[in-house]
């Protein structure tokens, strides 16, 4: 907390709109790559300056530049200028630590949306946060770092069949695309929720319940980033933007519906994860149960014979059967028959 708060810090007592970049550098390098295509021809390619993608807000092709490296603040600010954003929505584009969101400004739509990958080895998620904006015939798309879900939007488009649609089904394909890597996400998690419930029935050790309090943790932030992802998607369906076309409506529907399945498996998970954590501490609990019953009955058991160890053990001078020649036989004989009875009658009750 302390660290996000010395970044936002840079920020205080700037008017809105100011330019200043929130986040981890995740990468160091900055790579802006151009997909400009209509129903007969598809132009991919990488472009080494800014300047390059201005040519392609005019034509009347569907264009997306992609951007990949948001701290190069100066490249964030041309593109801006040129495409004529919102200063509020550059803005937001450089503070990474946004909250999944749609902003209408007129002549763009603005749509925050995080990315996730999984650690197996390390049971971490890690997320980066896509920016999309929505312009007449163009999408802008920034991204953290190089790497993305985006490679099967890509290749739909270069089949064809997919350059027949606009710019707002482009926005849609791409939306769709970072939902559905989510499943791919939920199912990894679940796959290392059911080994770990495994591991709880047959042997919990104190690294099983570690490993639930880590796994809770991950699905809070999880959730956290998914939860918002419905009301993103509602809002979308119910914008009156003449960016939307009506037919791509029941295309967000369906991501709409998506999601509300992602956000009932990752309540699913939490619920699954909450129980474990219950049936470990049930465990300890009755092992521990276990392990003082059986204190218990051994000291129930010596208690008896300690009384006569310590009857026999006092140091008087005329005691019965002292100077007997078979009373150690028979102290002894007596104090197993105490035992073999107290067991016999332990075994009856059923507390062994």
């Amino acid at each position: 907390m302390v660290k996000l708060l010395r970044k936002r810090s840079h920020k205080a007592g700037l008017p809105p709109g100011s330019l200043v970049y929130i986040g981890e550098k995740k990468g160091r390098e900055l790579m802006i790559r151009v997909l400009d295509y209509t129903a007969s021809n598809v132009i991919d390619k990488e472009v080494k300056t800014v300047e390059e993608c201005f040519t392609f807000k005019r034509k009347k092709s569907v264009t997306w530049i992609n951007i990949d490296g948001v701290h190069r603040i100066d490249v964030i600010q041309k593109i801006g200028e040129h495409f004529e954003l919102h200063p509020l929505m550059m803005e937001d584009i450089l503070n990474t630590e946004q909250r999944p969101k749609i902003d209408n400004f007129g002549e763009h739509l603005f749509v925050v949306l995080k990315m996730f990958s999984f650690n197996g080895a390390k049971n971490e998620i890690s997320s980066e946060q896509i920016s999309l904006v929505l312009g007449p015939g163009y999408i802008l798309s920034f991204q953290e770092t190089i790497g993305d879900v985006f490679d099967a939007v890509r290749e739909r488009i270069r089949k064809g069949r997919f350059r027949k649609r606009g710019a707002d089904y482009l926005l849609y394909a791409l939306i769709d695309a970072i939902v559905d890597s989510y499943f791919s996400i939920l199912e990894q998690l679940g796959e290392k929720i059911a080994k770990l419930e495994e591991e709880l029935i047959d042997h919990p050790d104190p690294e099983t319940v570690e490993n639930i309090h880590v796994f809770r943790r991950e699905m809070l932030f999880l959730r956290k980033s998914i939860w918002p992802l419905r009301e993103v998607l509602g809002n979308l369906q119910r914008t009156e933007s003449k960016l939307i076309q009506k037919s791509t409506l029941f295309y967000l529907r369906d991501v709409h519906d998506h999601a509300v399945q992602i956000i009932d498996t990752t309540e699913t998970f939490r619920d699954m994860l909450s129980g474990m954590l219950d049936i470990y501490l049930s465990a300890m609990s009755n092992r521990m149960n276990e392990v003082m019953k059986v204190l218990t009955i051994i000291g129930t058991i010596f208690i008896p014979l300690t009384f006569v160890t310590g009857l026999y053990g006092m140091n008087f001078d005329f005691m019965p059967e002292l100077q007997w020649k078979y009373g150690y036989v028979f102290a002894i004989s007596v104090m197993m028959g105490i035992v073999l009875s107290m067991l016999y009658y332990f075994k009856r009750k059923g507390w062994i």
